[in-house]
């Protein structure tokens, strides 16, 4: 399918000179777009892709340079369902060097929240798939720029959420401010969702709102899945207590009270 379906008012069609014919249908993103860089669709040998290049302006610069393929570096190596993949890095007619990854049919949350089309299963999908992703990048020490709702895509048919860009630099350790960050944008994201729907949630709200306070008492992001799930960790410790027990005395009756 043409994405051009989901090209917003501000999207604009950018000239290939390409005799080779590898790359065609350049199109400019803005809503998607960041401080240094650009966002694009286009095709590649035919095929749908995105692209992640640098503005004009920094495009020269090596320092800019640099930072554009540390991103690859580290967004190469992540492999996750809600996590748009990396294929490659190179030089693309009409955008310059640029980030290549796979290309994803649907809508942001930003534009979602301004046309008024939040639906019952996105929000479960922030809920799921939002944490999921997000766990996964903390586990594997990924410091990045905060998640809004201009980098979270919903796919047409599924309502499936992707992040569009999350790798900026890979650590050894995450530091507790660095955590502290991702829990703080999570909270931001899910309280600007839950003004602009037609309900109250007051649990969810409770959430949101714990995860901005800076002395919230949410250590990382399984806390706050386990927070949206109702749960705690004191009361899977005390469910895993009370199990094991019964399983002891189911043990000794069998054992022992033939």
């Amino acid at each position: 399918m043409d994405p051009g379906a989901y090209l917003s008012k501000e999207e604009k069609k950018i000239h290939v000179d390409d005799p080779t014919g590898k790359w065609s249908d350049l199109t400019l993103l803005p809503e998607w777009g960041e401080e240094y860089y650009d966002v694009y669709t286009a095709r590649k040998h035919g095929k749908w892709v995105m692209l992640k290049a640098l503005k004009k302006e920094y495009a020269d610069n090596p320092e800019h340079r640099a930072m554009l393929e540390k991103e690859f570096d580290t967004r190469y190596n992540l492999a996750h369902p809600n996590i748009v993949m990396v294929n490659d890095l190179e030089i693309v007619p009409g955008a310059g060097l640029a980030i290549i990854t796979d290309d994803v049919y649907g809508y942001s949350l930003r534009r979602l929240i301004d046309e008024k089309r939040l639906t019952p299963k996105i929000i479960h999908r922030l809920q799921t798939q939002l944490l999921d992703a997000m766990a996964y990048i903390q586990e594997n020490h990924v410091v990045h720029h905060p998640i809004t709702p201009d980098t979270i895509i919903f796919t047409e048919y599924n309502e499936n959420l992707k992040l569009i860009n999350v790798g900026y630099d890979q650590t050894k350790s995450l530091s507790e401010q660095d955590t502290a960050d991702d829990i703080a944008s999570y909270g931001r994201v899910l309280n600007e969702v839950l003004d602009r729907l037609p309900t109250s949630l007051p649990r969810l709200r409770r959430v949101a709102r714990k995860c901005e306070d800076p002395s919230h008492p949410y250590r990382s992001i399984p806390d706050v899945q386990l927070a949206v799930e109702k749960r705690s960790a004191n009361q899977i410790y005390i469910f895993l207590c009370v199990f094991i027990a019964f399983m002891v005395m189911l043990l000794l009756w069998l054992v022992f009270g033939k």
